[in-house]
């Protein structure tokens, strides 16, 4: 895990309003000056010996996002079409600070990171990932959460004109796509909301203009396009877990020792491969956290709370 934080700066002091045209392009400048600093050079702290960084490519070309077809390159295709701007975020639940939200206003003088992730999807292939993501505790901290809150639930956009996967005759899912956290997961240092990688801008076919990152968990908890924030005692039914609770539970932490009923977890594919035998590794409990993470999981069956 490589963690390195950007100079906090208010928007007018890095450029004037006047000086840039959309928020989208003012992103790109962000992102360029901490570049410029330095922030966003390769490093190997907390990584593993043999992790490198998956070209920019594979991670912009080769993605789940279903809103936009099944195919791994159904989203680089297709999510040109998605608008971003403007993005409007829904805070509701048990939080004092509610409503619609413009997310301008949501991030606006939060400190974005690079953080360069190991990312396991269930499928059993693997990547490591330069995001540069704010941490996800400082943006619900802001909606002042209320003690009866336990959870948190996240829902994607809806918008079957520009996401030709929600469009599907052939899709059992039952959209929005939905997920969520424990509280206490969602505060975690290591948990963030991506706002770009390698240096840029979120591209539309990973997730744009943010989304979750939980490095510790399955990819598929890691919401893309996040519109609505819901604050809740209990436990949210993810998409997942709704389609087929036998195979995908709540919790979809890495664990090598419990298998997929169709597959083994016990090894990964590290991409670029592409062949199945091909760049295969043995996988981490937690994904390579469990220094980190293992704690918020004591006394529970993982096997169970799978």
């Amino acid at each position: 895990m490589l963690i390195k934080k950007s100079t906090r700066i208010s928007s007018t002091e890095i450029t004037p309003e006047s000086v840039y045209r959309s928020r989208r392009d003012f992103i790109g400048k962000s992102a360029a000056l901490i570049a410029g600093a330095g922030l966003l050079g390769r490093a190997n702290a907390g990584l593993q010996p043999d992790d490198e960084l998956t070209p920019e490519e594979i991670v912009t070309q080769y993605n789940n996002f279903y809103e936009f077809g099944t195919d791994k390159g159904d989203p680089v295709k297709h999510a040109g079409a998605l608008t971003t701007d403007p993005w409007t975020v829904t805070v509701s639940g048990a939080a004092n600070k509610t409503g619609e939200f413009a997310y301008e206003e949501v991030v606006k003088g939060l400190v974005a990171e690079e953080r360069v992730y190991r990312f396991r999807c269930v499928e059993a292939w693997s990547m490591v990932v330069p995001w540069l993501g704010i941490p996800l505790v400082d943006i619900l901290k802001q909606f002042e959460p209320t003690g009866s809150a336990k959870y948190v639930e996240f829902k994607t956009l809806y918008r079957p004109e520009e996401m030709p996967g929600q469009n599907s005759f052939f899709s059992s899912i039952d959209w929005p796509y939905t997920e969520g956290l424990r509280l206490d997961e969602a505060y975690h240092p290591l948990t963030i909301m991506a706002v770009g990688l390698y240096g840029k801008t979120l591209p539309n076919q990973n997730g744009a203009p943010w989304r979750l990152v939980v490095p510790w968990k399955y990819g598929f908890k890691s919401i893309k396009s996040i519109v609505s924030i819901r604050f809740t005692e209990q436990e949210p039914l993810n998409t997942w877990q709704q389609l087929q609770p036998s195979e995908y539970g709540f919790y979809a932490n890495v664990n090598p020792a419990v298998a997929h009923p169709r597959w083994s977890q016990a090894s990964e594919r590290r991409l670029p491969s592409s062949l199945f035998n091909q760049n295969r590794r043995p996988t981490l409990p937690f994904n390579g956290y469990a220094d980190e993470v293992a704690s918020l999981y004591a006394g529970m069956d993982l096997s169970k709370f799978y």
